[in-house]
């Protein structure tokens, strides 16, 4: 299901789904949000975040993305809501499992993910710190003003790494004991939500090739900044798994 984007004043006057998605950069965040409505087919418009719009700022409620806007409801800017969301704008196929234990893991380790402590944010404060180093990552005038948003502090920076090799750690052990039981899915035997999760996390670390991802070189470079021990945890088994996702069920080429 593809999409189009639409500029602000046209955004904010729509009915129906919008969503407000950074713009030139895979975000996790945003990707996976994208991915849920192609999956689930759902009719939706991009509008990027634009950040000297107050405009849009009043309308969505702050200044990031992803945040969703259905009709006229409140804005919708956490993962968990949007996802939900999307359930019950389309409920079929369903991306959180039916069976209540299921759907607990599927949500617990979609957290580990998204959330402020989750894999994805915490590898932004990885390349917030490398930029402020001089050790790659974002540039140093972005990793500054990211770090002022995103509360890195020097004991942020030096425990983000350890962090990531832990988390990174974590998700190739289940998806490979996965596959031991025949699977490809981080939970049972279908897709869900996590999934989605799982493999647009990987554009922290391995973007997808330009041809399916067109950035721009400094972006896609901060992008692929990666220290030893987190080069090491970046086990084959989960860029596997994106890969199958991107083949299967995620919309390419990629629409920053």
């Amino acid at each position: 299901m593809s999409f189009s984007y639409v500029g602000v004043e046209d955004a904010i006057a729509r009915d129906g789904l919008r969503m407000v998605v950074v713009g030139g950069v895979p975000s996790p965040w945003g990707e996976a949000a994208k991915g849920i409505f192609h999956i689930k087919g759902i009719d939706w418009v991009a509008v990027r975040l634009v950040y000297d719009s107050e405009p849009l700022k009043a309308w969505a409620g702050q200044r990031s993305g992803p945040v969703a806007v259905y009709d006229r409801d409140a804005p919708c800017a956490g993962w968990k809501e949007i996802l939900e969301l999307a359930e019950r704008l389309a409920p079929m196929p369903a991306l959180l499992p039916g069976e209540p234990h299921e759907r607990d893991l599927v949500l617990d380790l979609a957290q580990g993910i998204c959330c402020e402590t989750g894999l994805s944010w915490t590898r932004r404060l990885q390349l917030v710190d490398a930029g402020l180093h001089g050790a790659g990552g974002f540039p140093a005038r972005v990793a500054g003003y990211l770090a002022k948003k995103y509360g890195h502090s020097a004991e942020a920076g030096v425990a983000a790494g350890p962090r990531v090799v832990g988390m990174l750690g974590e998700l190739a052990s289940r998806l490979k004991a996965q596959h031991a039981a025949g699977s490809g899915y981080v939970v049972g035997d279908a897709l869900t939500a996590v999934d989605v999760y799982a493999a647009t996390a990987m554009a922290l670390f391995r973007p997808l090739p330009q041809a399916q991802c067109t950035m721009d070189p400094v972006t896609r470079a901060a992008l692929e900044t990666l220290d030893a021990p987190t080069a090491a945890a970046l086990d084959p088994v989960l860029l596997a798994h994106r890969d199958m996702m991107y083949a299967r069920h995620l919309e390419l080429p990629l629409s920053l």
